[in-house]
């Protein structure tokens, strides 16, 4: 009989048989099913149970540590060694528990460590699995760790390091779901191997199902056909589909589309910790009001996409303008056309140390396993920080600086979109803006023409529900003497509603809506808008997506406006 395992396995097995590694990380998807393959049949075992019996199968001895339950063991006769090289005072009891043997990572270490080289002596292999390594060296700031902290990682660097462990067959493997959650210097020593264990890709994800529910089953529990249902989980581990399968099973629930989409929206978010919300929206492009030719150049992407041509694709986009000019809605409405999942970022930042980057390594490795995906960040200038930032131990710089690499990477052209949105794009670090990352400046502006203004008018009718006793758009809004941002429009027609319904009316009269429009003052801070308009107009890297009156601006003038601006407006 022969076994094949996943990648990662490999890699590991690789590692160790260079016989200078004796310790290792294991990080991200260790909580999910293992797939192997025996004789070119997939089976599917939990990640520690894989651990114990197949790569370590062949080992005298498997012991496991947590917090949580203490020192415990693969088999009887690894407990039953354990116990017999145990001094009489933490022995087991007659029932073969050992009530008395402490579980606090520093008196355990030193009871294991004793074990170790007791059996390392008699030529022994022996591996230890300790799970929640997080808890047990966590990611802290060395003169704020306390002193069992700090021992525990002297134990494990010293295990790591060790002439007569590095000698022998023994292992040691500490499992994490993220990376940044455990402490730098496990993480930055040589002496350590860290590997990642990634979620199921699409071809793991529909050997699984098939292998869960025969194709009987499977018609009575879904709706979707088996590769599309292998398609449109991506994000999701095995557990997680297996339980999304069982529930329709147990419950008679057919899965169809829609109740697949509500779910896996939930399990995503929740194993976000809340951080990734995903974009729904009843609209598209249609809703668009004026801004013709940047919606036609994301209906291109949009058309790119699901031609297969991801390969055309900009890695992402900065989309700038002043407020009110519908920068959010725009790629609302684009997630309502491209037809693939978009999801806003949350803010995932913390004030505990090392929860941070911990927080944005397991959205990342989220991001990577749903794509393709798309990437919303509203208030970009202030949400994604600055390479130089200060004043946090670092925190903010190295936030940056992974979000800045992952950005980066062109395997993910086409899977990963980024749009980041923001009225100030001067105020954004020029890495995250050039080439290679949000490489394509859309920018979006206040209704220019008649036509725009008409447009504008209409869809937030449309949007605000106002029906008229005679259609006619005001001559306020023809003759453009009155600047209204779509945001403007939106709350002057819903007050005109309120008008009409405090005088009893159903529909908006003419005289009533330009009352409203007359008396209607927008909030106005003219040097803000102008400098918010020129820094987009500068931002901009396609000139046809600029109005007529900036398209042939001098730029040394609007760098020099954008200057004055900055100065009134500080």
């Amino acid at each position: 009989m022969y076994t094949t395992y996943p990648d990662w396995a490999k890699e590991f097995a690789r590692k160790y048989l260079s016989k200078t590694l004796n310790q290792f990380v294991l990080h991200g998807n260790v909580r999910d099913l293992v797939e192997l393959k025996v004789k070119n049949k997939p089976d599917f075992k939990r990640f520690k149970p894989f651990l114990a019996e197949e790569l370590f199968g062949a080992r005298d001895i498997v012991l496991f540590y947590d917090r949580s339950s203490g020192i415990h063991f693969r088999d009887k006769s690894s407990m039953q060694d354990f116990n017999n090289a145990l001094p009489n005072d933490l022995k087991a009891g007659a029932n073969g528990s050992f009530t008395k043997l402490p579980k606090d990572p520093n008196r355990v270490m030193g009871i294991l460590e004793s074990y170790f080289k007791l059996r390392i002596s008699e030529n022994k292999s022996l591996a230890c699995i300790i799970d929640y390594a997080e808890t047990i060296v966590p990611n802290t700031d060395a003169a704020s760790a306390g002193s069992e902290d700090r021992n525990t990682l002297v134990y494990l660097l010293k295990w790591a390091q060790d002439p007569i462990f590095m000698a022998a067959d023994f292992t040691v493997v500490l499992l994490t779901e993220n990376l940044t959650d455990l402490n730098r210097n496990i993480v930055q020593s040589p002496y350590n191997a860290a590997i990642k264990a990634d979620l199921p890709d699409e071809t793991s994800r529909l050997r699984f199902i098939r292998h869960f529910a025969d194709e009987k089953l499977y018609k009575k529990v879904s709706g979707i056909p088996v590769k599309t249902l292998a398609q449109q989980t991506a994000g999701l581990g095995l557990i997680q589909l297996r339980s999304i399968l069982a529930n329709a099973r147990e419950n008679k629930a057919k899965l169809d589309f829609d109740s697949l989409a509500k779910i896996k929206k939930e399990l995503i978010e929740a194993e976000a910790y809340g951080l990734l919300e995903f974009v729904e929206t009843k609209y598209d492009l249609d809703a668009v009001a004026g801004h013709g030719p940047v919606k036609q150049h994301l209906r291109n992407a949009s058309a790119a996409l699901k031609n297969g041509n991801q390969d055309v694709l900009p890695m992402g986009y900065l989309v700038c303008g002043p407020v009110g000019t519908g920068k959010t809605f725009m790629v609302n409405c684009f997630a309502g056309e491209v037809g693939i999942p978009m999801v806003k970022l949350k803010n995932f930042r913390s004030q505990w140390q090392g929860v941070t980057e911990g927080n944005l390594e397991k959205i990342l490795t989220l991001l990577d396993a749903m794509a393709p995906v798309a990437v919303m960040i509203d208030e970009a200038d202030a949400y994604l920080g600055d390479r130089s930032a200060s004043g946090d131990s670092g925190v903010s710089s190295r936030v940056f600086a992974k979000i800045a690499a992952f950005m980066s990477n062109t395997e993910n052209r086409g899977r990963i979109i980024w749009f980041l949105m923001t009225a100030r794009p001067d105020l954004m670090p020029v890495d995250l803006k050039r080439q290679g990352r949000a490489e394509e400046h859309l920018a979006l502006f206040y209704p220019e023409t008649t036509e725009e203004r008409i447009e504008i008018f209409e869809a937030m009718k449309r949007k605000t529900g106002m029906t008229m006793t005679k259609n006619e758009t005001p001559e306020v809004i023809t003759s453009g003497t009155k600047r209204f941002t779509g945001a403007d429009m939106e709350a002057a027609l819903t007050r005109a509603r309120f008008r009409a319904a405090t005088e009893g009316k159903k529909r908006v009269t003419p005289e009533i809506l330009e009352a409203v429009l007359e008396d209607f003052l927008p909030p106005t801070y003219p040097e803000e808008i102008e400098l918010q308009t020129l820094l987009a107009v500068k931002e901009c890297t396609s000139k046809n997506l600029l109005p007529e009156r900036f398209k042939f601006m001098d730029r040394e003038e609007l760098a020099s406006r954008i200057d004055e601006l900055k100065e009134l407006v500080r």
